[in-house]
């Protein structure tokens, strides 16, 4: 009997002969594509909830200072109330009286200057705070610009394996790429 031999090949053996000798075809290039672009997507998408969350949160502290501001107004208006009831008394009340009513009066206008004083610092503080929201809130157009475009740029590439329109792929990095730049510029621009 002669010794001839049969090789069968397998579909995996076919496969990986076929990768061998043809390199990776277009489903796995899409798939490593669409993989990475996940995992810059979930990157980009933390970083503008992240800078969403931030300016929330510099927006309530503003919001929070202008309320203490409005209290020490309220407070600086019941003073100034108070000192002119003492300037009224001192027109029209006992001239044994008149001393205290003066230093009633004089006692008001300091007190009025001290919270004059504390009201605004804490519309500084609100200013200030409003200011850091604005700036934390700026790259969140950016990062969701982005997003949009990442997100497309997958569906193009998911289209393309069931198409296997090449071209498909070209807008898919394209619109990869924007989507990158925009990533970059609101970090960087």
């Amino acid at each position: 009997m002669s010794e001839e031999h049969f090789h069968v090949h397998g579909a995996h053996d076919h496969a990986v002969e076929h990768e061998a000798h043809h390199g990776p075809g277009l489903a796995q290039q899409v798939a490593i594509f669409t993989a990475i672009l996940s995992t810059i997507g979930a990157v980009v998408s933390y970083q503008g909830g992240s800078t969403a969350n931030e300016a929330m949160l510099y927006k309530n502290e503003a919001v929070l200072q202008k309320s203490l501001a409005s209290d020490q107004w309220n407070y600086y208006e019941a003073k100034s109330t108070k000192g002119h009831l003492m300037e009224m008394a001192a027109d029209l009340g006992p001239r044994d009286k008149q001393d205290y009513y003066r230093q009633q009066i004089a006692k008001y206008s300091k007190e009025k200057d001290e919270i004059k004083a504390k009201a605004e610092a804490f519309e500084k503080k609100s200013e200030a705070a409003n200011m850091a929201s604005e700036q934390a809130l700026h790259p969140h157009h950016f990062l969701a610009r982005a997003m949009t475009l990442i997100q497309i740029a997958i569906s193009l590439a998911s289209i393309t394996v069931l198409t296997r329109a090449r071209w498909l792929f070209a807008l898919a990095a394209i619109s990869a790429a924007g989507g990158a730049g925009l990533w970059a510029w609101a970090w960087f621009g």
